[in-house]
């Protein structure tokens, strides 16, 4: 490539070359060191999830990311405060930027892909400062006697505002936080099984699904159980309702609870089990192109194009920039400077909102049309009983909360086959890299000539329109799953990731051991 073709990036690489990374190995793994690395680092993400910010006053904090808690992969309060969001933030950045040629950098190209993959780390370490220092100061406050313990530590005659150091203090944790998370990440890429960012979604949803379903504490750990403060999971609440409740208090209203009332009804969890079974077949359902070996006469293969060709990564990225369009929206309204921000500052068409009552749930707006549904309480009974749960709402009309259903499904749609084309494009996996990577393993497809570029002419037949589909589809079943909704508040999306995540861990563990038993396939599958 010639130096004046060059991207500017590479002005860079002096800087991004000397951030902290993991080593890639130099040989190959053997399949127990790498299961190792995954469970070592998944106890370390449990762990950070229960280290919580010191200093931080947890009973004033307000969580921003609430609503997408689940699939940020994070801990409201602690290490884990971010979870992946500047990961995937500066992830999508980096992908809208090169798929529109902003940044001229071709993925093909091994110095182009090392100087794109640091140039991202580089601005994982911007994203983390820009989700951190807004949160910080205004929504994660720094407790009183924290900030007291600093002003006797400075002494009455210090130039510095204990109450600045101290935020200043939960900022230099959540960074740290945040930049173990994505080292965390980049160790189990390189050394272990699969990504570690799938693998800390697949956990945390787990996790919430666990309790949402078998938590026997009550809904309010401070006071006595009873029917207005029955076991917060879905089994326990159903048994303790029935035990309870004479036939006739059943018959009034004991089911409708049982069925409908929040948090973990029964709906939301026959709701999990039928996006587990639905998704799990969808997984399954592929194109498979027969291969042949070119000089081994009688080998044979195929190579399979799986409905879900561009896997759950447009979804979390989808997550991730509707979690962040939450954000903004909420910190331009309520934040004492960006409320004064001309045009976005204090502009409830982008969406406004009542701190002190509902939290970070979006009243009206934008913000609100684009907030993901919450179940079946969250928009269809408001529809058909106004009277009665349109609270549950913000008291919105029927009409109002179809185009909010229609405009998720619409955005979740159309953004999941954007990210969908642009992931395929650079993670190569597109006609042109799959028909090098099927001719340099020797194969070829059966009646056709041995030559890359026949190769890449039937694999465009199949890979363009299956990523549109695989796109569309994800997109769909996630934004369906949130309307439906699911037990311990991890969310449609969350649980269609979580699935789809986990059986993709397990074919990776499939192929791992395959590879560990015959050494010639790693060639083929990319391996050392």
């Amino acid at each position: 490539m010639a130096e004046e073709k060059k991207s500017l990036l590479y002005k860079l690489k002096p800087l991004t070359d000397r951030l902290p990374a993991v080593t890639k190995p130099e040989g190959h793994v053997h399949f127990r060191t790498k299961m190792l690395w995954v469970v070592i680092i998944l106890v370390l993400y449990f762990v950070m999830t229960n280290v919580f910010i010191y200093g931080l006053d947890q009973q004033q904090t307000i969580d921003l990311f609430s609503q997408y808690r689940a699939i940020l992969a994070g801990a409201q309060g602690s290490l884990m405060h971010l979870g992946i969001g500047p990961i995937v933030t500066a992830s999508i950045i980096m992908q809208l930027f090169v798929g529109a040629k902003i940044i001229k950098l071709d993925l093909q190209d091994s110095d182009d892909k090392a100087v794109y993959q640091s140039s991202q780390k580089f601005l994982v370490i911007i994203m983390i400062l820009v989700e951190a220092i807004p949160q910080v100061f205004g929504y994660l406050v720094p407790s009183a006697s924290f900030v007291d313990g600093l002003a006797s530590a400075l002494g009455p005659d210090s130039f510095i505002d204990p109450k600045l150091l101290a935020d200043i203090i939960i900022v230099l944790q959540l960074f740290l936080g945040s930049y173990l998370v994505f080292l965390m990440d980049e160790v189990v890429s390189k050394w272990g099984i699969g990504s570690g960012i799938s693998l800390f979604i697949a956990a945390g949803v787990a996790q919430a699904i666990f309790t949402g379903t078998i938590n026997w504490m009550p809904i309010d750990p401070t006071s006595a159980m009873s029917l207005s403060n029955p076991p917060a999971g879905t089994i326990p609440k159903t048994i303790y309702i029935i035990h309870s409740m004479s036939a006739s208090e059943m018959a009034s209203g004991g089911y409708e609870r049982i069925l409908l009332q929040n948090p973990n009804s029964m709906i939301a969890l026959v709701g999990t089990i039928v996006i587990f079974l639905f998704v799990s077949y969808m997984e399954s359902m592929r194109i498979e192109l027969p291969l042949a070996h070119g000089t081994a006469r009688g080998a044979r293969g195929r190579y399979p194009i799986k409905l879900l060709y561009a896997s759950n990564i447009p979804v979390i990225l989808m997550a991730a920039l509707l979690a962040n369009i939450s954000m903004f929206c909420f910190l331009f309204y309520t934040n004492p400077t960006l409320s004064q921000v001309p045009i976005l500052g204090g502009n409830p068409w982008l969406g406004y909102y009542d701190p002190a009552t509902y939290g970070t749930t979006p009243l009206g707006g934008l913000a609100w049309y684009l907030s993901t549904p919450n179940g079946l309480t969250s928009w269809l009974l408001p529809m058909l009983d106004p009277a009665q749960y349109g609270s549950l709402a913000q008291d919105h009309s029927p009409i109002q909360i179809l185009a909010h259903v229609l405009l998720y499904l619409l955005v979740m749609i159309g953004g999941s086959i954007l990210f969908a084309k642009f992931w395929i494009a650079t993670t190569n996996m597109g006609p042109e890299a799959v028909a090098k990577q099927i001719e340099s393993s020797g194969l070829q497809i059966p009646g056709f000539r041995r030559d890359p570029r026949v190769l890449k002419r039937v694999l465009e037949r199949y890979i363009p329109v299956v990523t549109i589909i695989s796109g569309a589809t994800v997109g769909a079943l996630a934004a369906g799953a949130d309307l439906i909704g699911t037990v311990g508040n991890a969310s449609g999306t969350g649980v269609l990731l979580a699935v789809g995540i986990m059986i993709q861990f397990y074919e990776a563990i499939s192929r791992e051991q395959m590879m560990e038993m015959h050494p010639v396939l790693r060639q083929f599958f990319g391996g050392e």
